[in-house]
């Protein structure tokens, strides 16, 4: 398998967020703390898109990402996830073929159009 660019997979990875958040709108307690860690999810990925780092160096960028955040155990907690989902895409066919399809979901606000940006190996284009 040709080596993933952590950009392409966090794009792909803010697709499936969307459809979090549309999820999250639905219910009816209070969600703030939802808010708060789908924000701070969304900037981890937001940043890693724009960053592009090399994917050897991936592990370390979410340390060095961890250590500059005003939350290090939310973004700790945020990185982690996004780590495991890295390391996913790159051991397993069905999940790197869902990101690379647009990460869709029902749930989405509008599922017949999935986001563009599934995974690739150039690297991020500036939009």
């Amino acid at each position: 398998m040709a080596t993933l660019r952590p950009a392409r997979v966090c794009t792909a990875l803010l697709a499936a967020l969307d459809a979090s958040e549309g999820r999250s709108r639905a219910r009816k307690r209070d969600q703030t703390p939802d808010a708060i860690g789908l924000a701070i999810r969304r900037d981890l990925l937001e940043r890693a898109a724009r960053d592009d780092p090399e994917p050897d160096g991936f592990e370390q960028w979410l340390l060095d990402y961890i250590d500059a955040s005003p939350s290090p155990g939310a973004a700790r907690a945020m990185a982690r996830t996004v780590l495991d989902e890295w390391r996913l895409a790159h051991r397993t066919e069905w999940f790197a073929a869902w990101l690379e399809h647009g990460a869709h979901s029902e749930d989405a606000p509008d599922a017949c159009a999935p986001r563009s940006g599934g995974l690739g190996t150039g690297r991020a284009r500036d939009s």
